[in-house]
């Protein structure tokens, strides 16, 4: 469903997933509420939380410098807390399905890694008109597929590493582990690797199936690097802006790569299960391995620090260099666009981020409202790039709805944080207040209330790989904006939704076959089906309120068909524009052309004063407005007061410099022209003096 929100930029298509998934969560939501059932409202103060970050992003629309984009985050905060909600529902209802929700995930990472690989394989038929090495479809960004990947790999580990199962289906996670780490090299995504390095490692330490998701993983990051190692040694699949011929060439070649080394690997994983079930490893052979892999481990930084010490600039060097390009917004280390990037450290992250640190100062309390970043930061850039997001959810919350925002989103993760430790059994201490809603009871274990000890079942391993699965999109999500980008944030959400719902795995799953006779057994009580009916109208609700910024679109695109041909009508949808977005200044500046169409050109100034001031903090509408007295007026003096707001607000404006140019330029024409008419003039009027 996310996917085709695409990298989540494009207004058409995210607002079609943002409505589905506002029907689909309430529609959850009603089967959750008429399912009658014995258990606790596990993750219902998660659902909690998650709504009052979804209100104070709607409530920002009233201090937004950009309430048009407050509006759009809203709409995409509710959508996720809808689907969220979903999935706390799923687990309630059919939570026995747990085994289904995994492999459906490792499924849809796979399969989506399997089309971006095509992509490169065929790219005539699938991605002619690409441009770039990095793999970035379907989502047109690089680090979405990447994430996507990652997000994949702990179901992965699960469906290798299971004791339960078919031997052949589990055998599928030798290839589709290649696949997945193979896709995260190929779109150069550190972030990534770096999230996927981190949620491994989790994973090895809460889940006792070491050695067999050991096997998986090694496995599978060998015939990755394999692949890798040769698709890096071909310029034809690496540098950008080689020709289809030479792209179609190679991708046919790393086609036949990627076959082998899935058929090697699928090879490898069914012989591995044969013999784990013709002789399982004895406790001494377990443990020596365990052994050995926890010395390979620590060898690892053991190795990186030798190697750093080795270097040119020795290690204290070399470390204080890449700190320095890490974070520093001035530094000008380039980061070229090929595999070189997967051990480079600069980025330009540290210039959004510390923009982003100068935005939250200026205003720390409620920030510039959701969405805000993007407009707040042309008043800090010192670049012309033209950048959305922060580049991390932390330092976005922060600039766009400052610290309000951040006790939010922090109340939010600590919520789901013990949603989790609840379900997976870990005892932590929690507030007196919050412990009945937060914490299971005390168990039963005798006079001194010791809580037994965790047994690791199959559903405690899978509920560990889906806890797994939150913890790679929220290291990702630290450092890019794939929060914002559908298709990965929603299986995270659905994940983390199951995690929070579940509840203490001592309680039984939701049994689905039951499911049925609960549903019409609540449907007899009013009070439920009142509550159900409900949750359908606000869902209901919450689409149409996510339609309406792309049916104002939609107005406008049919007054600026209409502008040359009918005044009326043009002017007619102008105003149906505005008013299904009177947030935003795009149907103000249709109108203005509309009636600039017309002739009309006090109507067109009006329209364009209007935007002023209902985004007085945006630089557009006061170049909007200043273009129009230079273009439309000729009066170059007012032109350049109107600029002035306009450079402050955003003193890199190439349009604002421009126009600033160019009014000064009309200014010297101008009085050049009146000193050459007042010496005509003079010229004339002693002409008749003497004459006379």
């Amino acid at each position: 469903m996310g996917l085709r929100a695409g990298g989540g930029l494009a207004l058409g298509p995210t607002t079609k997933v943002e409505m589905a998934l506002d029907v689909v969560g309430a529609v959850f939501a009603a089967l959750a509420v008429l399912a009658v059932s014995d258990r606790r409202w596990w993750g219902g103060f998660t659902i909690a939380c998650f709504a009052a970050l979804a209100a104070l992003t709607a409530l920002s629309i009233t201090w937004a410098i950009q309430p048009a984009d407050a509006w759009l985050e809203a709409n995409r905060t509710f959508a996720y807390m809808m689907i969220f909600g979903a999935a706390v529902a799923g687990a309630r209802t059919v939570g026995a399905w747990w085994s289904a929700m995994l492999g459906a995930l490792c499924a849809a990472a796979a399969a989506i890694c399997v089309w971006a690989i095509l992509t490169k394989v065929f790219p005539g038929a699938l991605h002619s008109s690409g441009t770039y090495a990095r793999l970035r479809e379907p989502y047109g960004y690089w680090n979405a597929v990447g994430l996507t990947a990652a997000l994949g790999v702990p179901p992965t580990l699960w469906l290798g590493a299971r004791r339960s199962g078919h031997a052949a289906v589990n055998a599928l996670a030798y290839p589709i582990m290649g696949i997945l780490l193979l896709t995260v090299l190929l779109a150069y995504s550190r972030g990534s690797l770096l999230a996927v390095a981190i949620g491994v490692a989790f994973w090895f330490v809460v889940v006792p199936l070491r050695l067999r998701g050991v096997a998986v993983l090694a496995t599978g990051a060998l015939g990755a690097l394999a692949v890798a190692g040769w698709v890096f040694s071909q310029d034809t699949l690496t540098k950008d802006g080689i020709s289809l011929g030479q792209r179609a060439t190679s991708g046919h070649e790393l086609g036949i790569a990627v076959a082998v080394m899935a058929v090697a690997l699928l090879a490898l994983g069914l012989a591995f299960g044969f013999a784990a079930a013709q002789r399982a490893p004895s406790e001494p052979a377990r443990k020596r391995a365990g052994a050995t892999i926890l010395v390979a481990l620590a060898l690892v930084p053991v190795a990186l620090v030798v190697a750093l010490a080795m270097s040119s600039k020795g290690l204290g060097g070399t470390i204080s260099s890449g700190w320095k390009s890490l974070t520093d917004p001035t530094d000008k280390t380039t980061v070229l666009n090929d595999p070189s990037r997967l051990t480079s450290v600069g980025s330009v992250r540290a210039r959004y981020w510390d923009e982003s640190i100068k935005i939250y100062k200026a205003h720390a309390v409620k920030g510039v409202g959701a969405g805000g970043y993007a407009t707040a930061r042309l008043r800090y850039r010192t670049d012309r790039l033209d950048v959305k997001h922060s580049h991390g959810y932390a330092v976005q919350t922060a600039a766009d709805l400052g610290t309000l925002g951040l006790l939010a989103s922090g109340a939010l993760l600590l919520a789901w944080l013990i949603a989790t430790a609840r379900t997976l059994g870990w005892r932590i201490p929690v507030p007196a207040f919050a412990r009945g809603a937060l914490q299971r009871p005390p168990p039963e274990a005798g006079a001194r209330g010791v809580a037994p000890p965790v047994t690791f079942g199959p559903e405690h391993v899978a509920m560990a790989t889906l806890a797994t699965t939150v913890l790679i999109f929220g290291v990702h999500s630290f450092i890019d904006w794939t929060w914002f980008v559908p298709g990965t944030a929603v299986v995270a959400l659905v994940a983390a939704g199951w995690v929070a719902g579940r509840g203490p795995l001592e309680e039984p799953a939701a049994d689905p076959r039951m499911l049925r006779a609960r549903i019409a057994q609540g449907a007899r009580s009013p009070v439920r089906v009142a509550v159900a009916v409900g949750a359908i109208a606000l869902g209901g609700l919450a689409a149409w309120t996510a339609w309406l910024p792309l049916g104002s679109v939609h107005a406008q695109n049919e007054a600026l068909t209409l502008a040359a041909k009918d005044y009326n009508k043009a002017l007619a949808a102008t105003h149906t524009a505005e008013d299904r977005n009177p947030l935003s200044i795009d149907p103000l500046l249709t109108r203005a052309l509309v009636e600039s169409t017309a002739q009309h050109r006090d109507q067109a100034r009006d329209a364009l004063v209007e935007a002023v001031r209902l985004q007085p903090n945006n630089p557009s509408t006061w170049e909007y407005l200043s273009g129009f007295a230079l273009e439309q007026e000729n009066d170059p003096q007012l032109a350049l007061r109107l600029l002035g707001p306009a450079l402050y607000l955003d003193p890199q404006s190439p349009t604002g410099k421009a126009d600033y140019l160019k009014a000064l330029r009309l200014i010297t024409l101008q009085a050049t022209a009146k000193a050459e008419r007042e010496a005509k003039a003079k010229a004339k009027a002693k002409k008749r003096k003497k004459s006379r």
